[in-house]
């Protein structure tokens, strides 16, 4: 049998190991994500609302707090008007609705995203230790994250912000500390199929202690879960704090959120200024949507299906 030179010479320069090139789950997960059209959509009405929130005030003509008394209890005259300075109108009281509204969206985002990092953390830790010692302690964990899981989260957070303050940093903490429980649940089930893998068996066999498996081992398996979790678990934050602001238990004046804009919007629609509803709810509704598209992305992307 002749063999031809030529193509097993080409067969062993495509296969040689400088010529291959190998991808990682994480180059996998990006490819996959690029192509998800609806993730890049979400990941560009992102960039959009995080720009809005930091360079806004760049372009604002008013300040979030000035009045401009000439539109003051006015309600056609604060209609929007470049020519005035307002690019999204004046509300009843002659403030800017540009400057609110991205002063809103800082809040909102802050609140969404540093909520989400506290119940992150939490329940990341929380749910891998409960996960990996199992037994009688993954038992009496569990059961308290079931009765904490009975009580009403929403009813929780407004009797905290009733008693220590309707202060923004108890808002931080108070949302974040409600919005663990899940977290821990999904962190335990991932850990629980974790800790009988060869590489955590073989360092617990050379007495490797249980804490340092857990931070070495544990955790940064958990990374690609954790990160698609606390996506969408951002909305959600950015949802009840618009609720609490809705109701006037939230953010408190001369501090403003997309809900507090929403909910001052809603009540003045009567008077024909729609603007003060509609914009507020613009970024409110984008920003839902940035994050939950992008999200859905992660998930898939890093789906092991879809390897």
């Amino acid at each position: 049998m002749v063999i031809d030179q030529t193509k097993m010479a080409s067969l062993a320069k495509a296969t040689s190991r400088e010529d291959v090139v190998g991808r990682s789950l994480w180059a996998d997960a990006r490819r996959r994500f690029f192509r998800n059209r609806a993730a890049l959509l979400g990941l560009g009405l992102l960039i959009f609302v995080v720009a809005f929130a930091l360079f806004g005030n760049l372009i604002a003509a008013w300040n979030n707090s000035d009045i401009d008394y000439n539109v003051m209890g006015d309600a056609a005259a604060s209609a929007p008007s470049i020519a005035d300075g307002h690019y999204f109108g004046a509300d009843t009281l002659g403030r800017d609705l540009f400057a609110r509204t991205v002063q809103g969206t800082q809040i909102s985002l802050l609140v969404g995203v540093i909520g989400s990092l506290i119940a992150v953390i939490v329940g990341t830790v929380y749910g891998a230790v409960s996960g990996y010692f199992g037994g009688r302690i993954d038992g009496f964990m569990m059961r308290l994250v079931d009765i904490l899981l009975a009580i009403p989260y929403m009813f929780v957070l407004i009797l905290l912000l009733v008693i220590y303050g309707r202060s923004i940093g108890m808002l931080f903490v108070g949302v974040g500390l409600i919005s663990w429980l899940e977290m821990s649940r999904i962190v335990r089930g991932q850990t629980l199929t974790l800790k009988n893998r060869e590489y955590v068996e073989a360092a617990r066999a050379i007495g490797v202690p249980a804490l340092t498996i857990i931070r070495r081992h544990i955790l940064p398996n958990l990374v690609g879960v954790v990160v698609v979790f606390a996506t969408l678990l951002v909305p959600l934050m950015i949802l009840t704090e618009s609720f609490i602001s809705f109701l006037g238990l939230g953010v408190q004046e001369p501090q403003t959120s997309l809900g507090a804009l929403i909910s001052e919007g809603a009540g003045t629609m009567s008077y024909g200024t729609l603007w003060q509803l509609a914009f507020p709810l613009f970024f409110f509704i984008i920003t839902l949507f940035g994050f939950y598209f992008v999200g859905d992305g992660l998930r898939d992307a890093l789906d092991p299906k879809e390897r």
